[in-house]
């Protein structure tokens, strides 16, 4: 198993619902090096589980290009979009039982999602691995209505992993825990990337869970806003030259502001905002 790269450029995703439309994509260009983990960062409807859609092939995108590994999914046929998710990404729904059979126990659920790989000849991770990696060892026969809410979503992580995908896209995968719980599944999905090497992307919008990530990525009303690496914070410079400002400067400089952009030394610039009559 070896992690996949993300990329996208001018991804655009349009909804369209009584009469008019809602862009709830507006532009991205966002690049996820293989194996790195990464958070998606931002307030509800800021367009962060589009995106998650959009690389796991459950959404086409209106515009643009997106690429995983080898694939562009915006061109694929259904077929190969189908064959993609069944084999190359592992997806975890926000509410664990939406990962489960609830009949199956956890080695259960994920000998039935290994089924189509192995029917195809694909070599799929050991059952026994992913438990032992997952710390369910002593529950995998468990029925799981027995579980803790993190133990499922420990097992929701398993099902995920159980065809041996590159990609795995979690939406909120700690939403509904505790904070114990919570800090289990994030060192269990660090340790699948160290481990399996897998490109693990995450939608948050709990800034103490994005800091369990080295990367995490803001989105903004459908744009990359921002961006944070070893605990600094950047805005990002966009293709069209477009800057997002981070909320303490919009403070500063609220809408219809005019700033002039002037150099002050070799690689230093500066904002001042220009004084205009009322």
């Amino acid at each position: 198993m070896s992690g996949l790269p993300v990329r996208t450029h001018g991804l655009v995703h349009i909804y369209r619902a009584e009469g008019h439309d809602v862009a709830a994509l507006s532009g991205v260009d966002l690049t996820v090096a293989a194996g790195e983990r990464v958070a998606l960062l931002g307030p509800s409807g800021a367009g962060k589980s589009t995106l998650l859609a959009l690389f796991g092939g459950l959404l086409r995108p209106s515009a643009g290009r997106i690429h995983v590994g080898e694939h562009e999914l915006s061109v694929m046929s259904e077929a190969q979009i189908d064959a993609f998710r069944a084999g190359e990404v592992g997806i975890v729904l926000q509410v664990a039982a939406r990962n489960h059979l609830p009949w199956l126990t956890a080695r259960g659920n994920i000998e039935f999602a290994q089924r189509p790989a192995r029917r195809s000849g694909r070599t799929v991770p050991a059952v026994a691995e992913l438990l032992d990696l997952l710390r369910l060892d002593a529950v995998a026969d468990a029925p799981l209505e027995s579980l803790t809410p993190g133990q499922l979503q420990l097992a929701a992580l398993a099902v995920a992993l159980a065809s041996g995908p590159g990609l795995l896209l979690g939406d909120e995968p700690t939403s509904q825990l505790d904070h114990d719980s919570r800090d289990v599944v994030l060192e269990a999905v660090a340790e699948v990337g160290r481990t399996l090497g897998t490109t693990v992307v995450v939608v948050t919008h709990d800034p103490d869970v994005a800091r369990a990530f080295p990367r995490t990525v803001t989105i903004r009303d459908g744009r990359v806003g921002g961006e944070g690496r070893s605990g600094e914070e950047y805005s990002v410079v966009a293709a069209d030259g477009s800057l997002p400002l981070p909320a303490p400067a919009v403070e500063a400089f609220p809408p219809g502001t005019l700033v002039r952009v002037h150099r002050t030394g070799e690689g230093t610039w500066q904002l001042i905002a220009e004084e205009t009559d009322a």
